[in-house]
């Protein structure tokens, strides 16, 4: 198995290819975090068993590699369907000043993810074992977040209807994704035009391995309003 200071390296390669702040703490963090994630891998799946030989570069440095894209308005996120802590678990180490929930149904999954957050000592993450779309988490956190962060969890237009609910009367929404976004995008604009106000897609291209997006990788941005 890969050690924490192979991981290291690794994420230290691409933080300096892409111009990125080497904040020692914050990659040692992030580091641990791979290497906790591929232990724990082995006996519940967080990803898939033929990615982990990739999780620096497609779910560790990807995942706070968004992080250029929060806006500096953004105090309090929710991650919805985070898996194995994904994108919610970077962004929390790259970002400390952010508080984030991050939420899944999975309760093998959501337990794993509570395990890490201890391990790294991020006391600005909580995670919950809960469907968004529950009464019971709706209440509990009615108007608590002005950022929405997902990794193609679900159609953009779900993902507003999940967001909607739990969002202040203003939010940005950041979802990971491939495939036709535009498609997407026109089908929630049409459900929710009162609710959008601005969209961006970035393609996300890095160096050294996917200079011109060759992957096909996605983010959308948008401006949201209950």
């Amino acid at each position: 198995m890969t050690t924490q200071q192979e991981y290291f390296q690794e994420l230290n390669n691409f933080f300096w290819e892409n111009k990125l702040e080497k904040d020692p703490v914050k990659l040692e963090r992030l580091s641990y975090f791979a290497q906790l994630v591929a232990q724990k891998n082995e006996e519940v799946n967080l990803i898939s068993r033929k990615d982990v030989k990739n999780i620096i570069e497609n779910h560790i440095f990807l995942s706070a590699f968004i992080s250029k894209y929060i806006p500096d308005k953004a105090s309090d996120f929710i991650d919805i369907g985070t898996g194995g802590g994904f994108p919610g678990i970077p962004i929390g180490i790259m970002n400390p000043n952010l508080r984030g929930v991050l939420v899944d149904s999975t309760a093998k999954k959501i337990k794993a993810v509570d395990e890490f957050i201890n391990k790294l000592k991020l006391n600005n993450l909580t995670a919950e074992n809960s469907r968004v779309e529950a009464k019971e988490f709706i209440e509990k956190y009615n108007n608590s977040f002005n950022l929405v962060l997902s990794r193609a969890t679900v159609p953009l237009v779900v993902l507003i209807r999940y967001s909607l609910p739990v969002i202040k009367e203003r939010a940005f929404l950041i979802s990971m994704k491939g495939g036709d976004l535009q498609a997407e995008l026109k089908t929630a604009e049409l459900k929710y035009k009162s609710n959008i106000h601005k969209s961006t897609i970035y393609e996300l291209a890095y160096k050294p391995t996917n200079s011109k997006n060759e992957k096909g990788k996605k983010l959308i941005t948008l401006e949201l309003t209950r």
